[in-house]
């Protein structure tokens, strides 16, 4: 099983097999940190989370149901965030 590392500013997913840019089903792991506040009818309100990992095990196209047959592609405003981002520094 190959992980498929998340989307960033300047990429996003794709299906090698049907094309599909915007449907998916992720699985993935977390490990987190939360602060929790039982009210006093010990009711629970998670007031803080942090996460301390996370994991894609997998993601499954919504179209074509294809398992792990994604990729990073160039997001076609690609340029315009990475000279912003280059502006900022």
């Amino acid at each position: 099983m190959t992980t498929v590392p998340l989307p960033t500013a300047t990429t996003r997913w794709r299906c090698t097999l049907c094309g599909n840019l915007t449907r998916f089903d992720v699985t993935r792991s977390s490990k987190v940190v939360e602060y929790v506040h039982l009210d006093l009818a010990g009711e629970p309100k998670v007031e803080e989370r942090e996460v301390v990992s996370e994991t894609i095990e997998s993601v499954r196209c919504r179209w074509c149901n294809a398992v792990d047959r994604i990729e990073l592609v160039d997001r076609p405003d690609a340029a315009s965030v990475e000279s912003a981002e280059s502006k900022d520094s």
